[in-house]
């Protein structure tokens, strides 16, 4: 009960002006590299720039999340979740998500409020279902572009699914848990100072 709590409190009014105002600076500012990055995504392989997935956001309500795609085959041929060495990976896409650019469409989601900047990163309705009974309380809360949870896929965790027979379910198995216990304790540590703290994390990651 005190996870959940803390969940709610956490989700201000002033986190979500921040997220608004940021959002649109960005929005503004970034449109010709997303332009720029949209195109290249068509012209390096067929199909749409956009992916699009529904995921599991605030309150357990389902949207549709945005990201350039990619895959030469996205979305429901083959497992949700994928590591470095997946063979549906473009060349370009795998360049774009070694520097996290494919995420960069989710400007849009934080606009619209799906989405807030640093946050439990929102897991689509398969794995949702996994979830305990404390681990359902991240639902509470604005999923973000941006977690703790995120951050350790990316590090250890994608590499380790290459070697995986059944990617989803050893996801679940050995790698779900593991992330969620990182946002739930995230969520009840939840600061400025922290925040500021991932998204230092992140650039360590990408660079």
């Amino acid at each position: 009960m005190t996870t959940a709590v803390t969940a709610e409190v956490s989700d201000t009014a002033v986190r979500r002006l921040v997220d608004v105002v940021v959002a649109l600076v960005a929005l503004v500012f970034a449109s010709p590299v997303l332009l720029l990055l949209a195109l290249l995504v068509r012209h390096s392989s067929q199909g749409p720039a956009i992916f699009r997935q529904i995921r599991v956001g605030r309150g357990g309500q389902p949207f549709t999340i945005y990201k350039f795609r990619t895959m030469v085959e996205a979305g429901p041929l083959g497992p949700q979740v994928s590591g470095r060495a997946d063979p549906r990976i473009t060349p370009f896409g795998r360049w774009m998500r070694e520097h996290r650019l494919d995420e960069l469409p989710q400007l849009v989601n934080v606009l619209l409020g799906d989405l807030t900047f640093i946050g439990p990163r929102p897991e689509v309705p398969e794995f949702a279902a996994s979830y305990t009974a404390e681990e359902l309380t991240l639902l509470g809360v604005r999923p973000g572009v941006l977690g703790p949870g995120a951050i350790l896929f990316a590090e250890k965790q994608a590499e380790e699914l290459d070697e995986a027979e059944d990617p989803a379910r050893y996801y679940v198995e050995h790698q779900l848990h593991p992330k969620l216990a990182l946002d739930l304790d995230y969520l009840r540590h939840r600061s400025l100072r922290q925040d500021l703290s991932l998204v230092a994390r992140t650039i360590g990651v990408v660079s």
